[in-house]
């Protein structure tokens, strides 16, 4: 009884470890999709500040204090 014991714990240790380096794989894949997605946002937003300041000449609407300041 004890060996079946020690096969089925043994099992199940096998499918977490496996579960663990799975989902560490996706953690590492979404950090650096992540990391990508914020640099492409950076440079959108700032083509647009150019934009809006070759179009209006005023400061981006991004770098203006919202009216109740």
């Amino acid at each position: 009884m004890n060996e079946d014991r020690i096969t089925l714990l043994e099992e199940r240790i096998a499918h977490l470890d496996m579960a663990v380096d799975d989902l560490s794989d996706i953690v590492t894949r979404q950090s650096d999709q992540i990391a990508r997605l914020s640099r492409r946002l950076g440079l959108l937003l700032a083509r647009e500040a150019e934009r809006e300041t070759a179009e209006g000449g005023t400061v981006p609407l991004a770098d203006r204090k919202p009216p109740h300041w």
